[in-house]
């Protein structure tokens, strides 16, 4: 009695672990396309490299001497920029998020805070932007991250001076 394999719901699963020809086109086709996103300024490079808009990041003093400061997302999984820094008082910070479909939020994540925020956003739709305020007294640095898309590394850290 001879057994034969089942066929396999995938038609070409075979041709990656036949020896031979197809294998050898299947990997000169990865490095082709590893080379040509390697150096010379690609996409991902320019993206990186950046300037960030004028005024987000900058922490100014509204008149009524709250800090106030705008970070803004996008479609990339960051927020622009990922850093800023606060003196200890009153933050007014607001989140924008100018991406074409992605909806974002911002908490700050993690349980060894210098101290608690209690203030986050929960969910900002592509073309929305929304304003915390919240108060902080402890120096130190305090991370915060969309949990949409913390594995993708879209995180970053208020510093508060002191």
């Amino acid at each position: 009695m001879t057994r034969s394999r089942p066929s396999s719901p995938f038609p070409f699963a075979r041709s990656w672990r036949a020896p031979g020809r197809g294998r050898v086109v299947a990997l000169a086709a990865v490095l082709v396309l590893l080379t040509g996103c390697g150096g010379g300024g690609g996409a991902a490079q320019e993206v990186a490299e950046a300037p960030i808009p004028e005024g987000l990041g900058e922490v100014t003093i509204a008149e009524d001497g709250v800090q106030e400061v705008t970070l803004q997302t996008q479609d990339d999984y960051v927020f622009t920029p990922d850093t800023f820094t606060v003196a200890p008082g009153p933050v007014r910070l607001t989140l924008v998020n100018v991406a074409e479909g992605m909806p974002h939020n911002l908490e700050f994540t993690d349980e060894e805070l210098p101290e608690p925020i209690d203030a986050g956003i929960s969910m900002l739709a592509a073309g929305e932007e929304k304003t915390i305020e919240f108060e902080v007294s402890t120096p130190g640095e305090y991370p915060f991250a969309c949990t949409f898309h913390l594995q993708l590394g879209q995180v970053g850290t208020m510093t508060v001076s002191g």
